[in-house]
Parts: structure tokens; sequence; C-alpha cells
């Protein structure tokens, strides 16, 4: 089974995050996107974050695809870092493949994250574009570390068969929908009470 990975705080879980999922489970040839809700995401302010139960309940309704599957995972195995995660997921599930999903705004401050390039080295990554991001994620500095591993956009349908590293740059969902711009100053989620 070819199973796609998108964690993320899901504050708020959002369309852009199922369009992406089906995106990805399509160009991809998945057949399962699992979202991992994180606890707490290392490398952002976590003092607005919506309590685990809501954004997991929240997820679920947005999700509404049968393929898509929601999970609070790291907080079960109590995981911290995207690469703890993966590696207790590969010891595990030992005949699934993985795909890493993230959007570009990700992949620009990808260099940023914990053991970033064993990352790259354990699962294969799918970045969806997100306009205004592309230029500034195609050139930032694990784009251009890992940009011989990089597989043309038509053979994305290849990419949970490669060994790892291996990425594609998926073009053609064109949404602008963020967390950030759904949540109020307070931290509260906009059309919510």
């Amino acid at each position: 089974m070819r199973v796609g990975l998108l964690g993320g705080s899901f504050n708020p879980p959002h369309q852009a995050h199922r369009a992406i999922s089906q995106f990805a489970l399509k160009r991809l040839q998945l057949d399962r996107v699992w979202w991992l809700v994180t606890p707490g995401n290392p490398l952002k302010e976590n003092g607005t974050l919506h309590e685990l139960g809501a954004r997991m309940q929240a997820a679920r309704d947005v999700a509404n695809d049968p393929r898509i599957e929601v999970s609070c995972l790291e907080s079960v195995i109590r995981t911290r870092y995207t690469i703890d995660t993966i590696n207790t997921l590969r010891r595990r599930l030992r005949g699934l493949r993985f795909v890493w999903i993230m959007g570009a705004d990700n992949l620009a401050q990808f260099h940023r994250w914990q053991d970033w390039r064993r990352i790259a080295g354990q699962v294969p990554i799918a970045v969806i574009d997100r306009p205004p991001q592309s230029f500034r994620a195609l050139a930032s500095p694990a784009a251009k570390a890992l940009s011989r591993y990089r597989l043309p956009e038509n053979e994305a349908a290849l990419l949970a068969d490669r060994p790892a590293p291996a990425w594609v740059f998926l073009t053609g969902l064109k949404l602008n929908l963020s967390s950030t711009g759904l949540r109020n100053p307070d931290g509260s989620w906009k059309g919510t009470k």
C-alpha cells in the first residue's frame, strides 16, 4: 500500500488540506493519505494552538473522504520531530510505502527541520506548489541540496516506488488558503465560536 503522510497542526484544518490530499492521491497514485495532527510544531509558537481533540474532530469533518485518515499518532507514540515519526512508522509498518507530503512553504524552510537530511533519506517527498512560495521554495537550501534527487513532474506516479532520497514538485493546484489566515488574532478560528 502507498501512503502519503501530511503532517501539521491543522489549526484549523481547511479545504486546502483536503484538496492537497486528493491532488496527491491522484498525481502520486496513492492508496491513502494520513493526516498526522501534531500535538505541537517545534518551529512554531504553540500558544494559540487549539486542543488536540478539537483539531482532530475538525480535521475529520473537513477530510470527508474514506481515503484520508486522520491520526494523532505523534501524541500516541510521543514523538516531537518528523524524523522520529517516520522512523517509527517505517519500523512498525514495513510493508507500506510512505511519501511525505508538504507544501512549498514548508520546503522553503525545510532546512530548519530537525534532521531534515535524514528525513529526505528515509522517505520520498512530494512538494505541492503554493504560490507565491514557489520561487522561494525552489531556491531554498534544502531544494538546492536535494536537486539531483528531484524527479520530473511527469514521473510523479513513480515517486512512492523510488528509494529515498527522491522528491517531486507538483504544480497545478492553485489554492491560497492557510491555517494562519483562518485564525483570529486571539487564536480562535474564524467562522467559529
